[in-house]
């Protein structure tokens, strides 16, 4: 980049420059984003008339494509430019002399603090937190695109290392192999095989042992056989799933490769008992979604938690092992239940045999608090000891300690830690969302925010947790790296200031093999195509019918239609801000030509302020009431604030289906986006947000459409296009519905998840044991911010709650 802007300096572009950065200089704002500066680039060259080639392919154009910063200081410009996924580079540029000078990170943080008059350096240097060095015993992925194939990497880089230095690693095999019982019953081998040798010798011998016997024949029949060579059960249940096994580590020993070391991995029984960890909001399984901080990562959980059930039962079947997995979602208990079971310990998930919904009161400090929901912004003070009490009762369920531990947000994967930390179990963590990349300039601003949303807990907890897991799940590549345009959500934690708090300088190495694009499935049990109509009943969706286009409940609808025949646009979503209901009726409301083809249908929240106890919730609650009015929308739009369950959720797609609707999901960013697989496999064609994972989902123009929640008239436009093209195309809703079901089935279901986890999850516990790695230095590292940061952080904040009343 640096030979870009000398092009500028020296190619006659010096005027350009210069005009631009004036033009930038008379605005008010001192920190432009990407968008600002496209703007603002846009501007300039139409008022100067520039042609388009000079847009395009100067070397100013070029700059300002890959500028993702400008931070105006004086009369500088410090630019910080993305040429690449997972690269930055800063510059301050001179205008008064047209020089430039590269700038350091801790300068860069040093400048932010300035701009948001926070930079003291008479006062002392800040706290510099930094990762990198204890990334050092750690192989690492060189190319970006590698990036999120963690598991396959750490596969190949095994393979490599035991066909390299084989007695070391196979040492380290054998050994691994010896490890593993289940309630005391030796698995795999036993004392009479005692070196690698062996082993090798032993699976020849029970491989012509088992040739001539029939394939299906039951391991039962055998194991005393398989047992005096020294094989114990876990191998496979029948003749040939026990061949198969063998075979594959024969073949590992004999010439090692990746594919065969992660097969052969992935049948080692492993895992028996599973943790995951979600402790705020609502987490129940009726009448909790649309109550704030309960949405999509409870829907998530549960099909998580039903489907890794069946593939361990699943699994442990086909080694051949007689044994009942457990999967316990570990939650709170919240006493004021307000309807729900929330006050329950114990709750049975449905449709499972042993997954159970385990919940830990917090502890009683301020009862207005501790036994009433309360937000996710204000339960850091509460996560220690809700994670010593949990430890205890968990235990208890499993008689013993679990085998993994899955935290999902950022708050349980810090109990995540916790637990894992206490107890040497392997850690996945699950971000979901990380507030930082949803709420902007959230880090650069935290103390004007902190009353209301305390960052400098959530951040400083998102650092310990993401640093500390084995492992990480992300449901979308660009969740970790961005695009080339815009930063991924990890990412935006490798560098960043919280002034007078700590300057980050690593924050997480994204090329550190720890993390894993595994996207979630859709519940197909409740989701499925509107065609299937011999699964769906009559009744039902009648009555659901009538809630959506014709029901007058006051205390539960708002607005009559007075052309209920128009197609639907459809939205469904809690009602707050990054959720940005508010402005797909405030671009409805815009967009006239528009309301002559469409009605507006959202499910979103509660009608009124008075029955929110979140007080964005109620912020958007009057801002929607306020557009209706602003825009005339009465008669045109229909405002459930309905609580639904997946049975009528799932038919609700079907039936404005079957009106050939339109499903819209406008988030300002939404980090995966379950909703729009919900509605994708019910057969609607989606328009989604261009701001985090559904641009991995929709494939744009093909199966669903991208828009840009930021331009309200543009997203407007594309809607139109879309359905005036329909009264003369009207088969073009039939191809892109029809497309839309085919990419969920083959690339989002739970069965393909939850088979990735448990794999990853096993490559992972080989690679802990067998690397040897020293994290005892990371771990300390962390818990040394634990204990000096977050937790004085969290007892103010716990004090606060104790003065409350």
């Amino acid at each position: 980049m640096s030979n870009l802007i000398q092009s500028i300096i020296d190619n006659g572009e010096q005027v350009d420059l210069r005009a631009f950065a004036n033009k930038l200089r008379r605005q008010e704002n001192r920190y432009l984003l990407r968008n600002d500066i496209q703007t603002a680039f846009e501007e300039y060259c139409n008022q100067q008339e520039k042609p388009e080639d000079f847009r395009q392919q100067s070397a100013l154009g070029q700059l300002i494509h890959y500028t993702q910063e400008i931070i105006l200081e004086g009369e500088d410009l410090n630019l910080i430019i993305r040429p690449q996924i997972v690269t930055r580079e800063t510059f301050r540029l001179h205008m008064e002399t047209l020089t430039f000078e590269p700038v350091t990170d801790r300068e860069l943080l040093a400048l932010r603090d300035r701009l948001t008059d926070h930079y003291h350096p008479n006062e002392g240097r800040l706290l510099e937190l930094d990762f990198g060095p204890f990334y050092d015993y750690s192989p690492q992925i060189r190319d970006p695109k590698n990036i999120g194939k963690g598991g396959q990497f750490l596969s190949r880089y095994l393979s490599s290392q035991l066909f390299q230095s084989p007695q070391e690693w196979l040492e380290s095999l054998f050994n691994f192999l010896r490890l593993h019982k289940i309630d005391n019953q030796q698995l795999l081998i036993n004392e009479r095989i005692r070196t690698r040798q062996q082993l090798s010798e032993r699976i020849k011998q029970a491989l012509s042992f088992l040739g001539g016997r029939p394939a299906e024949q039951p391991f039962s029949e055998f194991k005393f056989d398989l047992q005096n060579l020294g094989f114990e059960p876990g191998w496979g249940n029948t003749v040939r799933r026990v061949q198969e096994t063998l075979e594959i580590l024969d073949h590992l020993i004999d010439s090692p490769d990746h594919q065969a070391l992660e097969e052969f991995i992935s049948r080692i029984p492993m895992i028996f008992k599973i943790v995951l960890v979600s402790p705020h909001g609502w987490f129940g399984q009726e009448n909790v979604l649309g109550r704030p901080d309960t949405g999509g990562q409870v829907v998530y959980v549960l099909d998580q938690a039903k489907s890794l059930e069946q593939q361990l039962q699943e699994d442990i079947h086909l080694a051949g092992l007689d044994y009942k997995p457990k999967v316990i979602i570990l939650t709170r208990l919240i006493p004021n239940n307000d309807g729900t079971r929330s006050n329950e310990r114990l709750e049975k998930v449905h449709a499972t045999d042993n997954a159970w919904i385990l919940r830990v009161p917090f502890r009683e400090f301020n009862p207005r608090y501790s036994q009433s929901w309360m937000s996710r912004f204000e339960i850091w003070p509460y996560l220690e000891t809700f994670a010593i009490d949990a430890e205890r009762e968990l235990l208890s369920e499993f008689l013993g300690v679990p085998d993994l531990i899955v935290g999902n947000y950022s708050d349980g994967n810090l109990v995540a830690f916790l637990l894992a930390r206490s107890l040497g179990v392997t850690q996945c963590n699950i971000a979901h969302a990380l507030e930082k990349s949803k709420y902007l300039f959230s880090n650069l601003y935290w103390q004007e925010s902190e009353d209301n949303y305390h960052f400098s807990l959530q951040f400083t907890a998102d650092l310990i947790a993401m640093n500390a897991a084995n492992f990480i799940i992300s449901s979308t590549y660009q969740e970790i790296v961005g695009t080339t345009e815009s930063t991924g959500q990890y990412e935006s934690y490798d560098c960043f200031t919280m002034p007078d708090l700590y300057h980050v300088l690593d924050g997480i190495d994204l090329f550190n093999p720890k993390f894993n694009v595994v996207p979630p499935g859709v519940n197909e049990n409740f989701y499925f195509p509107h065609t299937a109509t011999e699964r769906r009943l009559p009744s039902e969706t009648e009555r659901l019918e009538q809630l959506l286009f014709s029901e007058t409940d006051p205390l539960h609808v708002l607005g009559s239609l007075k052309e209920p025949q128009k197609r639907p646009l459809f939205t469904m979503a809690r009602l707050d801000r990054i959720k940005n209901i508010t402005g797909l009726v405030e671009c409805f409301g815009r967009c006239p030509e528009l309301q002559e083809h469409c009605n507006l249908i959202v499910i979103a929240g509660k009608l009124r302020t008075e029955d929110s106890q979140d007080y964005e919730e109620a912020d958007e609650i009057q801002k929607m009431y306020h557009l209706i009015d602003q825009y005339d929308l009465h008669g045109k739009i229909r405002w459930l604030g309905v609580r639904l369950s997946k049975d009528d959720s799932g038919e609700i797609y079907r039936i404005i289906a079957d009106r050939q609707g339109i499903f819209v999901q406008p988030a300002l960013f939404e980090a995966f986006g379950l909703t729009i697989l919900e509605a994708m496999i019910s057969g609607l064609p989606v328009f989604g947000t261009c701001f985090g994972g559904p641009l991995e989902i929709i494939q744009d123009k093909v199966n669903g459409f991208y828009i840009n929640p930021t331009h309200v008239e543009e997203m407007g436009q594309l809607m139109l296009d879309f359905v005036s093209k329909l009264d003369h195309y009207p088969e073009q809703w039939q191809e892109i519905s029809k497309r839309a079901i085919e990419r969920v089935y083959s690339s989002y279901t739970w069965k393909i998840h939850t088979s990735r986890l448990l794999r990853l999850a096993k490559t992972y516990g080989f690679w802990n044991y067998s690397s040897q790695e020293n994290r005892e230095d990371l771990l300390r590292y962390l818990e040394s911010l634990f204990y000096l940061l977050y937790k004085p952080r969290a007892k103010a904040l716990l004090d606060k709650h104790m003065q409350a009343g």
